[in-house]
Formats: structure tokens, C-alpha cells, sequence
């Protein structure tokens, strides 16, 4: 198809952007978008998470990160079930019905770097933990209810 005009690339803007990963090591980020997607095979699901990094250097740039939440792999489940814990603890989630609910977390994220020749280097985020170093409270136990027409023993009553 033509394009509506002519272009040189001598006048076309030059990109800044870097795409080299990040060295190792523990970064400041901020959750700005997490989403719910299917595997490949469509046998299970991810939550696809990106992170802004804020510092200690490296403002600005984006690391992507998985979490396998439904996998046909228990192991890769079970991975990926403690990873989303940690980022709940994290940035003081106690529970997660929707993932919008993370958007906006603040955390360190510990980077490292993924060696492939096939597809270029890359960072795979490592770790997490919360920027103050203290986790979310650990949920509190539901106050037992009686039943339904069940009148409660006045706590003087010994059986």
C-alpha cells in the first residue's frame, strides 16, 4: 500500500530507548499494569505484570514479569502462587479478587538476567519484598458465627 508521503530516514527521529536489560540486582518499582492471560496451550492462566522502575537508578524503565496462577505443572503453580504472596505482601494486599487491585503497588523487585542466545538477553524478576521491609498483616481468622437459630452459650455457661 503508498504511503500518503515520501520519508528519508535521514530526517526521522533517532530512539533513546535502551533496550539492554538492567544489571542484578534489587530495584525500586511501581505495579502500573497487571492482567489475567491464558497460556499458550490454553491449559492454564498468568497474570502478566508490568513494573515501572523508580529507582535507585534506571528511572523510567520497564521490566515485564509472569506469575503461573493456574498451570497443568504443579511446581510451576506452586511458584508462581508464592511469588504473587510476596508481591501481596509486598505492597499490603491481604487478598486479590481482581488484579487492578495491584496496579499502583509500590516494591522492590530483585532482578536478574536471563541468559539466551536464541532470543537476546533479558531480566527475569527474582524477588520482591516491600520498600518499608515489614509484610502485609497475615489475615485474621473469621470470629466464629452460631448457626442460624443457634443461640451462642453466655460465655458464664460450663458445659
Amino acid at each position: 500500500m503508498l504511503l500518503d508521503e515520501t520519508y528519508d530516514v535521514a530526517s526521522l527521529p533517532q530512539s533513546e530507548r535502551n533496550f539492554e536489560p538492567l544489571p542484578a540486582g534489587w530495584y525500586t518499582a511501581t505495579i502500573s499494569n497487571a492482567e489475567v492471560m491464558a497460556t499458550k496451550m490454553g491449559n492454564g492462566k498468568y497474570i502478566k505484570i508490568r513494573y515501572d522502575i523508580q529507582g535507585p537508578t534506571h528511572q523510567g524503565r520497564v521490566v515485564f514479569g509472569n506469575l503461573n496462577v493456574r498451570n497443568p505443572n504443579p511446581k510451576a503453580e506452586e511458584i508462581g502462587r508464592q511469588q504473587l504472596g510476596e508481591i501481596m505482601r509486598a505492597i499490603g494486599l491481604t487478598s486479590l479478587k481482581d488484579t487492578d487491585q495491584m496496579i499502583g503497588g509500590n516494591l522492590s523487585i530483585k532482578l536478574d538476567i536471563r541468559i539466551s542466545e536464541q532470543y537476546g538477553n533479558s531480566n527475569e524478576v527474582r524477588g520482591f519484598k516491600s520498600l518499608s521491609g515489614g509484610t502485609a498483616p497475615a489475615p485474621k481468622a473469621a470470629p466464629s458465627v452460631p448457626a442460624a437459630g443457634v443461640k451462642a452459650a453466655p460465655p458464664w455457661a460450663k458445659k
